[in-house]
């Protein structure tokens, strides 16, 4: 239904000029993301170092790339509550530096279950910051730039994967293994106070500066004073954060787009994890590549496939989130569906100079889907609850996709003689699964968007009676 108007009964005003933030808080909390993804991945690239000198096999590494993400899991939720609650920037500042210490810290590890217990508790620190960071950025920009804003925090995510996975393939084989983990915990400690310093805003700024309720996007210093966590103790804090999870999940869950969102990328995201965690491996394995090869492989893969992807997807979600309907949803699984079929033609036992193009297209198409996806939670869910809408999106993807994909995939490796071509064909046509239920969301995202509109347009009306 191209060219139909997104929003029929609420045409909010086009923000003013005075409401525009500059792009260095979009980049800032990007950098969140982008020394998460040097952390987790750095691991892909030191994978033969791990299992000659702990002396294990695949099943054992997968163990070791999902204890970080189940952590994740567990964290997420509580900490999405939190983060409509807390000060956000001080809560990303705070773990992104306690995370880059004890990333430093699994270099001294002097067993492997030392070592999986330390990365699962890296976990612990993406859990927190990821609901705190993506919930500040639909207060940052309104609905037209979160397309972009996503973009650029994807964008780096996907340079921190290749920066992780070359500097675990490069530092590994010349240094070992305990010096790459050192090195990439570093960046860490400067993102910590570059999003220290950013100045908050404040919840629904910029969907009430839409909406008319403002002239411009409410900014508070990160030195303002804000209750402590604990101010009546910790067994009240507990029981308000039990009863407003619940209570904030209720209304998450009742918002159609999201049930439809929450299965669908939970499939897509046990794919692309069980793919990507053994990516360098299978090139390796089935196509021949030394390490070094198969590292710059992935490198040229996330550099000329992901970052243009996520790019392109942005600007997209952007531009057709008004021309057509339920776009958000629409578009990503489109692409989804275009990559998944291209990465199973690369399976095909063809050259590597065949393989590699087919890949990096199916790469591009995928990670053009991620922005528009990210944007459309923000465009259905509430701004108070936005940070358990991004708690319990992640908690579902994680339990239900990709904290058992880098285990599943060893297992099907492993019962088909180390063979990481026939554990991808078996786990791909999921994909497709998880592209329809995004498509099938369309019809319910722009109601949902609508009714927030409405929301915000009654509360803005009911300050102007009142005043």
């Amino acid at each position: 239904m191209i060219g139909q108007p997104r929003h029929q009964g609420v045409q909010p005003a086009e923000p003013p000029s005075a409401t525009v933030i500059s792009a260095w808080p979009m980049w800032v909390l990007g950098g969140a993301f982008l020394v998460d993804a040097i952390d987790q991945n750095v691991v892909r690239g030191l994978i033969p170092q791990l299992k000659q000198y702990f002396g294990v096999g695949d099943l054992a590494i997968g163990v070791l790339m999902s204890a970080f993400v189940l952590v994740n899991g567990l964290v997420t939720l509580p900490a999405g509550y939190l983060a409509d609650r807390w000060a956000r920037t001080r809560a990303a500042s705070f773990t992104i530096a306690t995370w880059s210490v004890v990333s430093a810290a699994c270099s001294l590890v002097p067993t492997f279950g030392m070592l999986v217990a330390l990365r699962g508790v890296l976990g612990f620190g993406q859990g927190v910051t990821d609901p705190s960071v993506s919930s500040l950025v639909p207060d940052y920009y309104v609905l037209e730039r979160r397309g972009r804003a996503f973009s650029v925090q994807q964008c780096l995510t996907f340079v921190g994967t290749g920066v992780g996975v070359l500097a675990g393939g490069l530092i590994g084989p010349a240094f070992g293994w305990r010096p790459a983990l050192v090195v990439v915990s570093l960046p860490g400690l400067v993102v910590a106070v570059l999003v220290l310093r950013l100045r908050e805003p404040r919840r629904g700024a910029a969907d009430r500066v839409r909406a008319g309720a403002a002239d411009q996007i409410e900014l508070v210093d990160a030195g303002d004073p804000h209750s402590p966590l604990f101010e009546e103790g910790l067994s009240r804090f507990v029981r308000d954060l039990v009863i407003g999870l619940r209570r904030d999940v209720k209304v998450i869950l009742a918002i159609p787009t999201l049930r439809f969102a929450l299965a669908g990328v939970s499939a897509v995201l046990f794919v692309l994890t069980a793919v990507a965690s053994w990516m360098t491996e299978f090139y390796q394995r089935q196509l021949g590549l030394n390490q070094a090869g198969a590292t710059a492989t992935f490198l040229v893969m996330v550099v000329v496939g992901g970052i243009p992807g996520v790019i392109v997807g942005g600007r997209v979600a952007d531009r057709w989130a008004s021309r057509i309907v339920g776009a958000r949803v629409v578009i990503p699984g489109v692409a989804l569906m275009v990559a998944t079929t291209l990465f199973i033609i690369s399976l095909a036992r063809l050259p590597y100079a065949v393989c590699l193009p087919l890949q990096l297209v199916g790469f591009f198409f995928a990670t053009s889907a991620i922005p528009a996806l990210r944007a459309g939670l923000t465009d259905a869910v509430p701004s108070t609850v936005r940070g358990t809408g991004f708690g319990t999106f992640n908690l579902v993807s994680v339990m239900f996709g990709s904290a058992a994909a880098p285990l599943v995939t060893a297992f099907f490796s492993q019962r088909f003689g180390d063979n990481l071509r026939t554990a991808f064909l078996i786990e791909l046509p999921f994909a497709y699964i998880g592209a329809a239920l995004l498509i099938a969301a369309r019809r319910h995202l722009e109601a949902d968007t609508q009714r927030l509109l409405v929301v915000v347009a009654e509360a803005v009306q009911g300050n102007k009676v009142g005043n």
